[in-house]
């Protein structure tokens, strides 16, 4: 059923300024003229006009179908086709091309594949690093249906930040996360601590789904507890009216009050905002990690 409050304009905070210049359409000739895909696009990210004005752009690879089918999300859902061999070249080429200090990664799930494709993060982290070896590579994962050697194999590859979202809370992750599970998530990033120690890591968490704050807050406690360095809190926003509907908007002052709750639990940097992302100001929120972990 289709939320009322869909039917409401959005608050002064989430509304956007285009912006499409000759940076914007400069970064999206490239990705068209490379065959590659950017999350910014494939999940209408709000932030989209912005990055690529600034020439930073967040890739997405293995693919552009996802074989998961999350309530939440715009990508497209179905059978992949066969993983590019090139794919990992094209983006290296990219990196170059951009000029990047700071590379985000991300990918669609792969649960066709033995190793949820994870031998292809690691040949694009590789390729990244081969081309550009000043550029810190940050990769947003897939729970690899919870399989440890794919994790290992990822982290063998050296990120310099490894994140997988969160995104919602335990209650809601049937709805949210089709094929997901909470403890799996939360194995995930205590695991990568232990195979890779001194790995920064990283999850996100959208808000607006019918979450509580305490939920929340519980959550940020479990991520804490697993040494996760950043968090980032967001609002969420409908894709279109075939996915889960918002069932309110946080306005900045609630933003505010969860970073100061999550701030509690030890994370070197908290991102909370309307419009905050996994990938939005990723260099700034790395840069942050410096600062040492300190639980209250």
């Amino acid at each position: 059923m289709r939320s009322l409050r869909d039917k409401l304009p959005k608050p002064e905070w989430l509304k956007i300024k285009l912006n499409m210049g000759d940076d914007f359409l400069e970064v999206r000739r490239l990705m068209n003229n490379l065959s590659l895909h950017t999350v910014c696009q494939e999940a209408r990210c709000p932030n989209i006009y912005e990055c690529w004005s600034n020439r930073t752009a967040t890739f997405m690879i293995a693919g552009d179908v996802c074989t998961r089918r999350c309530g939440f999300c715009a990508v497209s859902k179905g059978e992949p086709k066969p993983l590019d061999a090139a794919e990992p070249a094209h983006v290296a080429e990219a990196v170059r091309k951009l000029n990047l200090r700071h590379a985000v990664i991300t990918g669609v799930n792969r649960d066709d594949k033995s190793d949820g494709g994870a031998a292809h993060w690691a040949a694009t982290i590789h390729a990244v690093r081969e081309l550009n070896p000043d550029c810190k590579v940050e990769v947003l994962i897939p729970d690899f249906e919870g399989n440890d050697d794919a994790l290992d194999v990822v982290l063998a590859a050296r990120p310099d930040v490894l994140n997988h979202n969160t995104e919602t809370v335990p209650r809601l992750y049937r709805a949210v996360r089709s094929g997901a599970r909470y403890q799996r998530t939360l194995d995930l990033l205590e695991n990568a601590k232990k195979f890779s120690p001194g790995m920064v890591t990283k999850s996100g968490v959208m808000v607006g789904l019918g979450e509580t704050s305490e939920e929340l807050i519980e959550v940020f406690r479990d991520l804490g507890m697993r040494g996760v360095d950043i968090l980032t809190v967001g609002q969420y926003l409908r894709p279109s009216k075939d996915h889960l509907p918002i069932a309110r908007f946080y306005e900045p002052q609630e933003f505010t009050y969860l970073r100061d709750q999550a701030m509690r639990f030890g994370f070197r940097h908290v991102e909370s905002g309307p419009l905050v992302r996994s990938s939005y100001h990723a260099h700034e929120q790395a840069e942050a990690t410096a600062t040492p972990r300190v639980v209250s």
